[in-house]
């Protein structure tokens, strides 16, 4: 009887700490500043973007190019091939103040800059 107990017990705090999760995930990736850059003849547009400091970001790369290319970035942590006339979706975590630089991987002249203010 008494293992009973403690059994619903710990039922009853999973479900408890599963609902306070739930509820808290879709909270975090609101609070993600997105950012919107397009691929095209072989260039970022805008390849200037910004951010607030201290948040998570959420880039979506649209490729409008024939090919495919790859969003790199050693300081951002990040790379992802985006193939041709797709979208990717790169998380990125917050940052602080700074500048980082992202690049096409496939393409040393396109390159860009996210400023995190």
């Amino acid at each position: 009887m008494f293992a009973v107990a403690i059994m619903k017990r710990l039922t009853l705090a999973a479900a408890i700490c599963g609902i306070a999760l739930l509820q808290a995930a879709p909270s975090q990736a609101q609070q993600a500043t997105e950012i919107r850059v397009t691929y095209s003849n072989g260039q970022f547009q805008p390849n200037q973007v910004s951010a607030p400091a201290d948040k998570p970001i959420l880039f979506r790369v649209k490729n409008l190019d024939a090919k495919a290319m790859e969003f790199e970035s050693t300081s951002l942590r990040v790379e992802k091939v985006v193939a041709a006339g797709t979208e990717g979706v790169i998380n990125v975590r917050a940052l602080k103040a700074g500048r980082y630089e992202f690049y096409d991987d496939f393409n040393d002249k396109a390159r860009g800059a996210l400023t995190v203010q």
